[in-house]
């Protein structure tokens, strides 16, 4: 499917700027790139709100008397598309279940990605996302959620690539030229620190809101 932005959102959050975080884009001795970051504190937002949201992606919510999918609120810019692929075994959006995640990085269709990838921890510790192609983890995103007062420490880390021959000869030099480019990645880090700090902007108010009606 050819993807296209949205209609703009009227939502008219001020974005944290990429200096806000303490960041890090290197090469692996395989080939693989590794995007760290060190978010600045989410204010107001605990790790059982990060949690419940991750859980709950997929609903949809109210802006400025306008509904939208939630996860269309949470970057109203970058984010395109949000699916459950696999529901976990309990059901809905937990380990074991697979999403699919569209979006284009700083609105740019040049930096547009189409993935599904398999949730294998979502707590209130955080969540970590894989994919695999043929049997093979070409990638990972780990978010950690850590309590401090006034809100959580959100530490993100992402490899893009396999540390192994297969990856260095093979998988890491398409991806990193058809998939996933390195500039992708800087524009990665800039929309991760952008979306990370939107929650301050509605997680509070929602989880307040649906909690009790979506335990």
């Amino acid at each position: 499917m050819a993807w296209q932005l949205p209609p703009k959102r009227e939502i008219n959050w001020v974005r944290k700027p990429l200096e806000s975080a303490h960041t890090q884009f290197r090469t692996l001795p395989y080939g693989s790139f590794e995007l760290r970051i060190e978010h600045d504190i989410v204010r107001g937002v605990t790790p059982d709100m990060l949690n419940w949201w991750f859980h709950h992606i997929g609903g949809t919510m109210q802006v400025n008397g306008v509904e939208y999918p939630r996860y269309l609120v949470w970057h109203p810019i970058d984010h395109i598309h949000w699916e459950l692929v696999r529901p976990a075994p309990g059901g809905g959006a937990g380990v074991g279940a697979s999403f699919r995640i569209v979006e284009a990085f700083g609105g740019n269709p040049k930096h547009l990605i189409d993935s599904v990838e398999d949730v294998i921890k979502l707590d209130s510790e955080g969540i970590t996302l894989i994919r695999r192609i043929l049997g093979l983890e070409v990638f990972r995103l780990a978010h950690r959620f850590i309590a401090v007062e006034g809100g959580t420490r959100y530490r993100s880390r992402m490899q893009v690539g396999a540390e192994n021959r297969v990856g260095k000869w093979v998988l890491n030099p398409l991806m990193h030229r058809l998939l996933f480019t390195r500039d992708m990645g800087w524009a990665w880090l800039k929309h991760n620190v952008e979306e990370v700090g939107n929650f301050e902007s509605f997680l509070p108010e929602l989880y307040a809101a649906q909690r009790f009606a979506f335990p």
